[in-house]
């Protein structure tokens, strides 16, 4: 395995990524989480690894502006397992619950993918939502175009049907 990445930290909060060269933001930490890149977060002033408090920032990005997963009962028991003997513990079987859920889940996706002959079981829901989708936009043109009274696209406008009763 190769070494970790380092991204130092600066005092103006920003974050140097050192092997691109380049200032990043928590969305492109967010992306060496989800590409599984292996790297360290560094605070240039101090020197500590400060990686664990750079992921809690990009989980609470992740909470703040997703869908939240972490409910405030769970993380007021959390804050509540900092204060009892054994954090460690806990910390530990919440790691190893998270890894046994997340390959069943795996596991499932791929036991559906292949009940489907290689077709991804998410597919037909986008399909649907698509085609959902798709309805709405032209259920809304049609709402406005007879609102505004506009014609829609094969009809004919009052003025077209009142010259074509004086031709026929």
């Amino acid at each position: 395995m190769s070494e970790p990445r380092i991204i130092k930290k600066y005092p103006n909060r920003r974050l140097y990524d050192t092997e691109e060269s380049r200032y990043i933001t928590l969305a492109d930490i967010r992306r060496l989480v989800l590409e599984d890149l292996p790297f360290t977060v560094i605070d240039q002033k101090s020197g500590d690894d400060i990686t664990r408090s750079i992921l809690l920032q990009v989980i609470s990005e992740e909470e703040t502006h997703g869908e939240p997963i972490l409910t405030q009962d769970f993380l007021s028991e959390m804050i509540r397992a900092y204060s009892r003997s054994m954090p460690g513990f806990i910390g530990n079987y919440l790691e190893q619950s998270l890894r046994v859920f997340l390959r069943q889940q795996q596991q499932l996706r791929s036991q559906m993918t292949n009940m489907m002959g290689g077709v991804d079981p998410m597919a037909p829901v986008r399909d649907m939502a698509q085609q959902n989708w798709n309805q709405w936009v032209n259920m809304q043109q049609e709402m406005w175009q007879a609102m505004l009274g506009k014609p829609r696209s094969g009809q004919a406008t009052d003025t077209e049907d009142t010259s074509r009763k004086g031709k026929d």
